[in-house]
């Protein structure tokens, strides 16, 4: 016991380095939610080392400070640091959780939108309890060689303890085991519209029209084109206007990985964006291709990318449902399923990136 509290950190240096594990956990999740190819899996690395890491260090913390959470002791600022405490406690636990496996079922929400939830209120409450409750260590403090070692174990065990749950999950076949880089998992894939269905925030739109429905692709072009349903389909090929280049159907195999904690794989059928650009001429200046949903959602992605990318009608030989996106959504292989824009109604592009779309991805909705 006594050789385990040699490696405690001075109760300073517990306290900063959990403001840093914190502010680690928030940029890496954030950014962890546009994150779809593997060349981005150490986003996913470090928020997991950071998180075990601070699994020790909210232990230090809450034994050196228990005494002061009695009924009789307990304040308004105490009362936010117990809640800073749960909520730290609770984010952390739903992650460990996640990874070895569990499920929890919320209606439309799952186990790992709840870490996520419960993740963005920790630095909520970190910095009312910042206020009263901080003092940076000494410098003399963080730079002697003992707590520099103490800081290396720490962050150390974290990392063996990452990759120990691997083998774990694989040795006691768990549905951690079967997990994707970003640690979702796989759910429908080849199973036409049987993926599961999920939208972000509050997109919920009554179903569209096919009849009534039209793409439009204009903005920075030079013959701006509107399509109807039986055009963008992918029944055949298609000419577009009735004169000039064809709008031909596409096929493309790619995996959709929803943030909501499962991916699926499936046979895309439409219309591949780059044809839709060749048809309208761009400006050589327009480098962001907008996809514009009917709820006012919406989001860019560069010109050379946007090419490859495909607005799909079909998938697997059905046709969409409408909870998938219909009459057509957006298929962006690399990305998260967030920037798989459903109900897409018109193609627009600019000579720059609209700032306004990531705060209408939060507002969007009809």
């Amino acid at each position: 016991m006594g050789r385990l509290k040699d490696l405690e950190l001075p109760p300073r240096m517990v306290d900063a380095s959990l403001l840093a594990a914190v502010l680690t956990l928030l940029a890496t999740g954030l950014y962890s939610l546009v994150v779809g190819r593997p060349t981005g899996a150490w986003v996913f690395d470090v928020h997991a080392v950071a998180g075990l890491s601070t699994v020790v260090l909210l232990g230090w913390k809450l034994r050196r400070v228990r005494h002061r959470v009695t009924p009789s002791r307990l304040d308004a600022t105490r009362a936010i640091s117990v809640l800073l405490a749960i909520t730290t406690t609770a984010a952390l636990a739903t992650g460990i959780w996640w990874v070895f496996g569990g499920s929890l079922d919320l209606g439309g929400w799952g186990l790992l939108n709840l870490h996520i939830g419960l993740g963005l209120l920790v630095p909520v409450f970190l910095i009312i309890h910042l206020r009263s409750r901080f003092a940076l260590p000494r410098r003399e403090t963080v730079t002697e060689r003992r707590n520099a070692l103490r800081y290396a174990a720490l962050v150390g065990s974290g990392a063996i303890a990452w990759r120990a749950q691997e083998s774990a999950n694989r040795l006691l076949d768990t549905a951690g085991a079967e997990r994707r880089f970003t640690g979702s998992r796989e759910e429908g894939s080849d199973d036409g519209n049987g993926f599961p269905v999920t939208s972000w925030v509050a997109d919920d739109p009554d179903p569209v029209d096919r009849d009534a429905w039209n793409l439009a692709v204009d903005g920075a072009v030079a013959e701006p084109l509107e399509l109807g349903y039986e055009a963008v389909a992918a029944v055949g090929d298609r000419d577009a206007d009735g004169g000039g280049d064809p709008i031909t159907s596409s096929e493309r195999r790619a995996l959709l990985d929803c943030t909501s904690g499962w991916y699926s794989v499936h046979d895309w059928q439409g219309v591949r964006v780059g044809d839709l650009l060749e048809a309208v001429d761009p400006d050589d200046g327009a480098a962001w291709v907008q996809f514009r949903s009917v709820t006012g959602y919406r989001f860019s992605l560069p010109r050379e990318e946007a090419r490859d990318a495909l607005l799909a009608t079909h998938v697997d030989g059905q046709r969409l449902s409408h909870g998938h996106g219909a009459p057509t959504r957006l298929v962006a292989p690399g990305r998260r399923g967030f920037q798989w824009v459903k109900w897409v109604e018109e193609v627009r592009l600019t000579r720059r990136r609209e700032v306004g779309e990531w705060v209408a991805i939060f507002v969007s909705g009809a």
